[in-house]
């Protein structure tokens, strides 16, 4: 998470028109202003204070509140909270965010498939081989030794972000590197290994991933949004598999790529959704493309419910010998998933990253971040001006509502079979 202290670039706030801009007396403003509490100095303050009939406070009579991981350590399970206040977190958010806990997860969910009848190798397959060291070391060296000797496996801390820590490797010697200890003599964090995906989809030789924004605004029942924007990371050099040690060439991350000496901030190495779908479109047609976005719905919505009833709001741990379980009507999270698409258009779930940089890195960046979240806050509904019915609000699009996947037919009017409903995901439009 951002930090409250980082240092701020100057940039220019966009004009946004947004559900809530309804125009209101200076009296009517007073009287229904939103109270918020913002612990961040990023563009969700931004937002937050510019945002029209709402006013910061001190105290504690915030109806939205932009949290801080400590705070909900140290402060979630005292609070008692008013029936109109609202956080960015959900309390156990790591049984998703976390890459270990995210794996378990995932491990279960996909056992109880199969159980059910489920080819999972074709419906339920989008996170690679994956196993926790060093808890799970032993079963990775049984499946290591069934892979050619050749395979590539990738190493991640399993709290670890902007690529530090992150390494590759084709032989089990090299697997020792998170045994080692530190100078202190503890014990060095806990790792997940991967099989690498070899096979990415490349444009100009370098490979990418993509960064999409989930807004979570309940579990119980489950109701997800996806934004239409978003970006593509590119790498900063060219694929290629002959080096594992080249982490320009392997990471996408703009941490990494800064690092580099011949470096163009100006350039930049990330494109809009709308770009990379018109990319896509113009390369492999309507058809390809909405089949990718059905399978890519179907990796938000699977990968959510893996974690549905473990996301839940327990307050102590006698709540949790009597088995009570307190509704999340308290809480929201938007999301950000990192998918790669492999050159297959085939898409695979990286990680989901509780708290997503809202940093900008550029006035582009900042005026996307800045609509996601506008728009956010509009679908959360703080000042009840919503039906409760929209399919879409700014440019989130409703996913699933009430635990159901909603679909919808871009045909308006047809009375032929061959038309099929698609899950309501429209990244790029």
């Amino acid at each position: 998470m951002s930090s409250a202290k980082e240092p701020r670039t100057q940039l220019t706030i966009p004009t946004i028109t947004t559900s809530q801009s309804t125009p209101q007396t200076p009296r009517e403003q007073r009287k229904k202003k939103v109270l918020f509490k913002c612990a961040l100095t990023n563009t969700i303050s931004d937002v937050l204070t510019n945002r029209e009939g709402w006013a910061q406070t001190q105290g504690d009579d915030w109806q939205f509140f932009w949290v801080t991981r400590e705070w909900m350590t140290t402060c979630y399970d005292k609070h008692k909270f008013s029936e109109k206040q609202l956080i960015c977190h959900f309390r156990n958010d790591f049984e998703l965010t976390r890459k270990d806990f995210l794996i378990k997860n995932y491990k279960k969910a996909r056992k109880a498939k199969e159980k059910s009848g489920v080819d999972v190798a074709l419906e339920f397959n989008f996170i690679p081989s994956s196993y926790v060291l060093p808890a799970e070391y032993h079963l990775f060296v049984e499946e290591f030794r069934k892979y050619p000797t050749d395979t590539i496996w990738i190493m991640k801390p399993v709290a670890g972000a902007q690529g530090k820590g992150i390494f590759l490797f084709r032989k089990l010697k090299h697997v020792q590197e998170w045994k080692k200890k530190d100078s202190s003599g503890s014990e060095a964090l806990p790792y997940v290994v991967q099989s690498y995906i070899h096979n990415p989809y490349l444009v100009g030789g370098k490979k990418f991933d993509v960064r999409i924004y989930v807004l979570v605004t309940s579990f119980r029942p489950m109701n997800a949004w996806v934004h239409r924007e978003g970006f593509a990371r590119f790498s900063h050099s060219r694929y290629s598999t002959d080096s594992v040690d080249d982490a320009f060439v392997h990471l996408t991350n703009v941490a990494v790529a800064k690092t580099a000496a011949d470096y163009d901030p100006e350039r930049g190495l990330k494109w809009s959704l709308p770009k990379l779908m018109r990319f896509f479109k113009s390369m492999h047609g309507h058809s390809k493309v909405s089949k990718l976005m059905n399978d890519l719905a179907k990796v938000i919505i699977e990968s959510l419910r893996s974690v549905q009833n473990l996301i839940i709001q327990v307050r102590s741990n006698k709540d949790l010998a009597k088995n009570r379980i307190f509704q999340d009507t308290h809480c929201f999270e938007l999301y950000g998933y990192d998918i790669l698409f492999d050159e297959n258009l085939k898409p695979w779930l990286l990680e989901v990253n509780a708290s997503p940089s809202l940093t900008a890195s550029s006035q582009e960046d900042f005026e996307l971040k800045y609509r996601v979240l506008n728009h956010m806050i509009d679908v959360l509904d703080i000042d009840k001006k919503l039906l409760g019915n929209e399919n879409e609000v700014g440019g989130f699009d409703i996913l699933v509502r009430n635990n159901k996947p909603v679909e919808i037919c871009k045909v308006a009017r047809h009375n032929q079979p061959f038309f099929t409903p698609q899950l309501n995901l429209r990244l790029g439009e």
